[in-house]
Formats: C-alpha cells, structure tokens, sequence
C-alpha cells in the first residue's frame, strides 16, 4: 500500500475480522484460532443450565476417556442418592447430613455421604449479582453441579470398598475456626465394607485455600489388601453464572504433568471422546478452571498415578487421577496425604502451593509477555494500594518504554500530513491514469523521504503487549470488587454509567481526527466508522480494561500533539464530509 493511512485502515480491519473469527469459532464450539486462552465456557450440547442428572452412569473413575483400571466397579451418577448394587452401603452409625465448616477465608460445606465436599462460598470475593453474599464455587443444586468427591475402588486383587457413594460418619468436633485457632480438622469414618474402614480427615488452615486431606485406610480384613484411591472433581458443562456474553474465557478441566506441562481439555472433546493428553505421571494435578477461579487436586511427587477425563453423564464431566496403595496387612492401615485447592486464581498464591498450579491462571499464548506485566502490575499496586491508579501507572509505564517506537510512528504521520495536500493535488489530476497515479505519489514520497509504513510497522510491534496487558487485566481476579474512584466500585464489573466507555470512544475519535485523512472519500468515512464500532464493545467490557484503553488513548493524542507542534505541522481535526 502506498498510503499509509489505507494501510492501518487495513490493520484495523484485520484485527477485527481476527477477533470475530475466533469468536465464531468458539460459537460453533471449536478452539479459537488466535487466542487460545479464550474457549467456550460449554459444550453446544450444554449451553443452557441444565437439571440435575438423573442416575444413569458410572461417576466412580472407570470407562473414562482416558484409560483407568478395567476392575473399577460401577456406580450410580454423581448427584443421585441411591446406593448402587455391590457398592457400600451406609455405615451402621451414620446418618446422611450436611456439615457446614467456616474459616476466615470461605464456608464449605461436606455431605456424609461420602465424606464429600460439595459447597463453597468465599469471604473475600462477593458474588457479581448479591453484593452481600460470598461467590459460590462449589454447588449442588437443580441447577449446578460442581463438587470434589474421593473414594476407594478395588487393585488387582478385587474387592469392594469405601466410594464416595458410601455414608460416613462425622467425627464430633469444631465447625468454625475460632480467633487464635490455625487450623481446623473435619473427620469422617466409614463402615468396615470388604475388610476395609477409610477414614478422612480435612484440615483447614487459616488463611489458606489449600485444604490438607488425608486418606487413611485400615484393614480390618484377616488377609492383605491393595486398594486404589481415587480423586476426582465432577462439575456440569454450564457456563458459571455472572459470566459476560461479550468475551469468552475458559472452563473445563486440565492436567498439569511434568512431562507434557499445562493441558486444558473443552468438555466438547470429552462429549466426543477425543481427548489427547498424558495418561499416566508421578506428579503434578488435575483441575477445573473458569473465569477467576479454580479447583484442583494435588497429589505428592513420586507417587504413581493414572490420569482420567470422561463423561459422567448427561452433561456432567469428571477430572481425576487413581493411585495404587501398597498392600496392606491385616491389622496395619496406610495414610496417603493429599491436598485440594479451591480458590481465586491469585497468581503469587498458586505458585507457592505447587509448581504450574499458577498456569490456571491462563494467559494463552502471550505468557511471556503476561507473566511479567502482572508482575510489574502488582509491584505498582503494592506502593499505590488502588488497582485502578495501578492500571493507569502501569500504561504510563509502558508508553514511556515505547516512547521512541511512538515517536517514530507519529513523525512519520506528521511527514505525512504535511504532504498531504500535494498528494491529494496529484490524485485529483491524475485520477485518470491510475498507473502514473501510482509513480508520481512514489516519486513524492522518495523526494520528502517520506515512508509510507514508518507509522504502521512501530505500531504493530507493540501489539502483542497490549494485547498481553488486555489478558492479565482480563484475568486477574484481583479486579472483582476492587474499587477505583467515585463511581467505580468494581473494576471488573461494567462502568454502571457507561461514563468511561463514552471517555474512550470521544478519545478514539479524538485520535482518527488528528490523524491525516486518506484521500478516498470511502476510506475517511470507514477510519470514521471503524473506531465507533470498536467503541461500542466497551461498554459492556470491564471498567478496568476501559481504562486502560482511555490512558493508553490520552497518552498517545498527547504525544501526537507535541510531536507534530515540533515537526511544524500543527494539529488540525480532519473531519468526516458525509453526504
């Protein structure tokens, strides 16, 4: 292109059709092409909240899409209370109920049957719709399932053991940690069911989203026993309440190993039985993420275990891992110690519970360029205690890095805007011989030393952090319910007023005015058009990528004005002519 401001109309243009093809990609329920970190939070099948499953498959891991041991008995769904033949039944001293156990970080809430977690709700983080209510991770309703479940299941020498379908009985003791208490331990023990008793305790510490879960299993038989334990998160395909229609992020399952690293799995793979991942390790977790937060079991290095994902039932999806005991003696028991984490995705937090559990917070393919930037976004947050002064700080930053890359692109506009008014001369003269057309506006342009891309190619270079810095404010939970000023009481919600988006659009226009005006009359309404259509996404974007949009939009007008002041070329708003 020999016109510079046909070039970045194109840029433009690009990008847009870049962002609309994944999100048409995600819509008919395949990966998205350029921005990996944004998948359909469901599978087509699962778009609408859908009721509980009736008991019709297996939910103890076996038949999965990734391979388990065959000798795993079968068991009624997830969700239903019926005990399924040959399994546990209730122990003689427990009744199903529920226990609810608070700490100074969330209320959980476990059912006997199963010793099994089944609700969470966070004290920090507010639910998006009910201020007043901690958001809700784990659920058992009509219309959500989302639980961590873990049980027993028969070795090679067969038997029948403790499930998460058994009723366990809970141990007397504290349901809420006291001040100057640390931590807090819930204990449920089953009945003796083929010569085995499994006892599990949770201990809860305080401050920490990480729950200690030790499984210890006794062998009341009068012949040795190996038993494999299994972990495993059950959740439904629906896309968790509150999340936005205008960008997609994440949800479903992933396993980290050493081997093969982060691997994220869309329910649609599973529903289709093509999931590809590493099937067996001795170390690293398998999780469920979505928007902000996660889950994940956690098992400790140098154990053996197999991997799994499969299809519980109608829209229901598992996550696990099953790790062989060492046979037991009559008499004697083994403890395996586990850990579950059910928490916000803050970054330094994960990566001190294990190594990679920090890539639940996904970045997609900019990592290199996110993990820094939220770095850097945190260090200024430390020093400002405001995340909205933290974002504007941080652009500032940047821009100041970009400076000379800036400079370079707006003096190159500046050149152009000057000639300008030969070029549209000439293209009035000539605009009948397109071929000479063409020669004399590249004769111009050698003559002012002029190049056509020098504004484009700075600008493109910058790009991919940007875009960077669009995923690490997207991601960071930190956002939820952080306030900037005045009315902004939640940088990851919607300006309620729509007062900033309105800012961003003005300072959008603001930009395209100051810009030189393409000579075809088309072009100069479409760079017109371009930026009111982009505008109108933000209004319904977070409050705090809004604003970093309008800093980064100020800061560039004004480096364009002082520029072109130097450069002789004073700034002239080149309006639209509509007719």
């Amino acid at each position: 292109m020999n016109d510079i401001r046909r070039t970045i109309l194109w840029v433009i243009f690009g990008f847009s059709m870049v962002l609309l093809w994944d999100k048409w990609q995600v819509f008919n329920g395949h990966k998205p092409t350029f921005f990996p970190g944004a998948t359909q939070s469901e599978s087509p099948k699962a778009a609408a909240p859908a009721a509980r499953p009736a008991a019709t498959a297996s939910s103890v891991p076996g038949g999965s899409a990734v391979s388990a041991p065959a000798s795993v008995p079968s068991a009624a769904a997830a969700t239903s209370g019926a005990v399924p033949a040959g399994a546990p039944g209730t122990a003689p001293s427990a009744t199903k109920e529920r226990l609810v156990v608070t700490t100074d970080v969330f209320t959980l809430t476990f059912d006997t049957e199963g010793g099994t977690l089944i609700h969470s709700a966070f004290t920090k983080y507010k639910d998006m719709s009910d201020k007043n209510s901690g958001f809700v991770l784990f659920d058992e309703s009509a219309n959500r399932v989302y639980m961590a479940q873990t049980g027993l299941i028969a070795g090679s020498a067969g038997g029948s053991f403790p499930t998460h379908k058994t009723v366990m009985a809970a141990v007397p003791g504290e349901r809420s940690l006291k001040d100057g208490q640390n931590q807090l331990e819930v204990k449920f023990e089953s009945a003796d069911i083929g010569g085995v008793k499994l006892v599990k305790t949770y201990t809860l510490k305080r401050g920490a989203y990480d729950i200690a879960v030790r499984h210890e299993v006794v062998n009341t038989s009068s012949s040795p026993v190996s038993p494999q334990l299994y972990l495993q998160l059950v959740r439904d395909g629906n896309k968790p309440p509150g999340e936005s229609s205008f960008y997609s992020t994440f949800t479903g399952p992933a396993i980290y190993t050493d081997a093969k690293k982060y691997q994220k799995v869309e329910f649609k793979e599973i529903e289709d039985n093509k999931v590809d991942v590493e099937k067996q390790a001795t170390n690293g977790y398998v999780a469920m993420v979505q928007h902000y937060f996660a889950s994940a079991w956690l098992l400790g290095d140098g154990l053996k275990r197999d991997l799994f994902l499969r299809k519980v039932d109608i829209n229901l999806y598992a996550v696990g891992m099953i790790t062989p005991l060492e046979p037991i003696a009559p008499g004697a028991s083994k403890s395996i110690e586990t850990r579950l984490f059910i928490g916000p995705q803050e970054e330094k937090v994960l990566e001190a519970i294990t190594p990679g559990l920090e890539l639940v917070k996904d970045y997609g393919v900019l990592t290199i360029l996110a993990k820094p930037l939220y770095w850097l976004l945190d260090k200024l947050q430390g020093y400002i205690h405001n995340w909205g002064w933290s974002i504007v700080a941080l652009v500032v930053l940047l821009k100041v890095a970009f400076y000379w890359l800036n400079a370079k692109a707006y003096a190159s506009m500046a050149k152009m805007k000057a000639i300008n008014p030969k070029i549209m001369e000439m293209r009035e003269r000539l605009k009948d011989k397109p071929q000479e057309m063409q020669q004399q506006m590249m004769k111009i342009y050698r003559e002012e030393k002029v190049n056509p891309m020098g504004g484009c190619f700075p600008i493109m270079i910058q790009i991919p952090v940007f875009i960077a810095l669009y995923w690490v404010l997207l991601s960071s939970v930190e956002m939820r319910n952080a306030p900037w000023v005045l009315w902004i009481k939640d940088l990851s919600s919607p300006d309620p007023f729509f007062i900033l988006p309105l800012l961003m659009t003005l300072t959008t226009l603001l930009q395209t005015a100051l810009n030189p005006a393409p000579p075809d009359p088309m072009q100069a309404k479409l760079m017109w058009f371009m930026p009111l259509i982009f505008s109108v996404m933000f209004f319904f974007f977070p409050a705090g990528l809004v604003l970093y949009w309008i800093t980064n939009n100020i800061l560039s007008i004004a480096q364009q004005w002082v520029i072109n002041t130097r450069m002789g070329v004073p700034p002239q708003f080149n309006l639209p002519k509509f007719k």
